[in-house]
């Protein structure tokens, strides 16, 4: 197996443990897949049905400019500290299309699509779009440095967090 082949397969089983960690509810571990400055954003469409190009100009579905940010939202879902995930939703990630767009030494750029299935208070949701990560090349493997979520369903019924992408 060639160095890339390699490659795309760790990314991919790197991919894979993210989702499941989300629908396994184990926040604690999923929060440690992120670089302590890693960005985490879900832009907004405009009313041109363009993306929002700026977190810190234009209103984001989900922004986080580190770390700290997930892991205060990790301690919310944990204690219970988070009506709008009470109770929590049961999840379903799938991933497809991995692409790796880019690599160097200390890192690799990769898209994705996605499809979640959500199903809290007898109601099935559907959300699906297509990621962007910057995966962070370690001694202990991938983390995450930076992670843009394109919501392509963005007319929700409800609070979108961080366990629904």
């Amino acid at each position: 197996m060639s160095a890339f082949e390699n490659l795309y397969l760790d990314v991919c089983a790197f991919l894979f443990r993210e989702g499941r960690l989300l629908d396994d509810r184990k926040f604690d571990e999923w929060v440690e897949c992120y670089d302590p400055e890693a960005v985490f954003w879900m832009p907004c469409w405009d009313d041109s049905d363009q993306l929002v190009d700026d977190p810190n100009k234009h209103i984001s579905l989900i922004y986080y400019p580190n770390r700290v940010g997930l892991e205060d939202r990790v301690f919310r879902l944990n204690t219970e500290r988070s009506g709008a995930s009470s109770p929590e939703p049961r999840t379903t990630h799938n991933i497809a299309n991995v692409e790796i767009v880019q690599r160097d030494e200390n890192s690799v750029e990769v898209r994705f699509n996605w499809h979640t299935m959500s199903y809290r208070y007898k109601t099935l949701d559907h959300f699906f779009g297509t990621s962007c990560y910057t995966l962070k090349i370690g001694s202990s493997g991938f983390s995450i440095l930076n992670k843009k979520v394109i919501l392509k369903n963005d007319l929700i019924h409800q609070v979108i967090d961080v366990y629904h992408v």
